[in-house]
């Protein structure tokens, strides 16, 4: 019997081809717990084929410390992918949250093992992931800043925080999750006893941030239980004032999906009110920007000139040009040129 293979290995473009072409929906949704994995390569086998068997597009992790997935379910196998799910001890009843748009996410299934779930780079012992903070619910979320005195952080990257934010929330200028939590604790010095509230996506993030908050001197840490997605989705359902205004940026193909009508950034290129992220059309920078119609049809969907000029060469002068550093346009023009202002305005 021929034994099933473990990844994915079709070219991007066919995978992209098929999803367009599927004739059902699917639902995007989201889900993590930390829990202890003896055999996360195992586990991560396991769980590959359960996923695979049904359909399943998407990126989840798998690390010592538990398990991290952003994932799209085929409609007509919805509850086989629950009854899956409830077979796994470790992640029966886990609180499932589905996206607040629907789109093609994903086009093909990644399952890795990685050495933490969200990659911090802090030591162990800096944070008990045992003892987290209060998780609120939108509502109560609301409430608490109601207070002049509460301190609101956005515990995602600048450019996620560019398209959408808590109103008043404190900005980490920040690239990386890795450069995160230094910065908060920098930013948050002095301020150990007055309430902190932490948001980000999902909820993942805060989990271990309010830990590692908690365990270096801060009192009163509280996080938005199930991140932006559960906060829109509680707004929704209850009538709520959404202090959340713009886009719930998210790592997929969609990129973002709309909490409110806010936009609250521009276009990187002629600076017009645009909140689009888009990959620059260049394969030798693919930077990550926000770009207008109007501009990404002048420059082709790339984020410059230099960028739009070298993906219209031929692929094979592309390749020859790639080998000499000096003559490649890449991500070196958007990091020194456009990147440090846009820093600026978050």
């Amino acid at each position: 019997m021929k034994k099933q293979p473990l990844f994915n290995k079709i070219n991007r473009e066919v995978l992209k081809k098929d999803l367009q072409n599927e004739t059902f929906q699917r639902i995007t949704i989201s889900f993590y717990k930390y829990f202890e994995i003896q055999s996360p390569i195992s586990f991560r086998d396991d769980l590959y084929k359960k996923l695979d068997q049904i359909k399943i597009f998407g990126r989840v992790y798998i690390a010592k410390e538990g398990i991290n997935a952003q994932i799209s379910v085929p409609v007509y196998n919805w509850n086989v992918f629950k009854q899956k799910l409830e077979k796994i001890k470790e992640l029966k009843d886990i609180s499932l949250k589905k996206a607040l748009q629907d789109g093609k996410s994903f086009y093909k299934l990644v399952v890795k093992v990685k050495k933490e779930l969200v990659t911090y780079n802090v030591p162990k012992s800096s944070y008990n992931i045992q003892k987290t903070g209060k998780h609120l619910t939108a509502e109560q979320f609301n409430k608490a800043l109601e207070s002049p005195e509460t301190l609101i952080v956005d515990m995602r990257n600048y450019y996620e925080s560019e398209v959408g934010r808590f109103k008043g929330a404190i900005i980490p200028n920040v690239e990386t999750s890795k450069e995160l939590l230094p910065k908060v604790e920098n930013l948050l010095e002095g301020k150990e006893k007055e309430k902190i509230l932490l948001y980000c996506t999902g909820g993942i993030r805060c989990e271990k941030a309010s830990s590692f908050l908690m365990q270096n001197g801060f009192k009163n840490v509280n996080q938005l239980q199930g991140g932006i997605i559960q906060y829109a989705h509680e707004v929704k359902e209850k009538g709520l004032e959404s202090k959340f205004i713009g886009k719930n940026f998210v790592f997929d193909e969609r990129l973002g999906e709309r909490v409110t009508d806010d936009i609250i950034s521009f276009c990187h290129i002629c600076k017009s009110p645009c909140d689009n992220h888009t990959d620059c059309k260049n394969d030798a920078c693919h930077i990550l920007f926000i770009q207008c119609n109007r501009c990404s049809e002048m420059l082709k969907g790339c984020c410059s000139e230099e960028c739009k000029d070298f993906a219209l060469l031929p692929l094979v002068e592309q390749k020859i040009l790639r080998k000499d550093p000096d003559k490649v346009v890449s991500k070196t023009f958007f990091d020194s040129r456009i990147k440090p202002k846009l820093k600026e305005q978050v």
